[in-house]
């Protein structure tokens, strides 16, 4: 199960990366809309899933309660 939460934890925070990466360089370039979403709307989605990924990622660092 750990392997799972790890490995779900860098897929998620890595497809945040990509996201909030093009909704950044879409929106410096002067775009307002990618893909029928404004690039703000797709920018704090992407952070979102980073937040995700890095709440599992510290789910497995954290030791269980006694």
């Amino acid at each position: 199960m750990n392997k799972l939460i790890a490995n779900g934890g860098c897929g998620v925070g890595v497809l945040g990366v990509l996201l909030t990466s093009a909704a950044g360089i879409w929106r410096i370039t002067g775009h307002y809309h990618l893909a029928g979403f404004e690039t703000m709307t797709l920018f704090v989605g992407g952070m979102g899933l980073i937040l995700i990924g890095c709440f599992a990622k510290l789910h497995l660092l954290t030791p269980p309660s006694a």
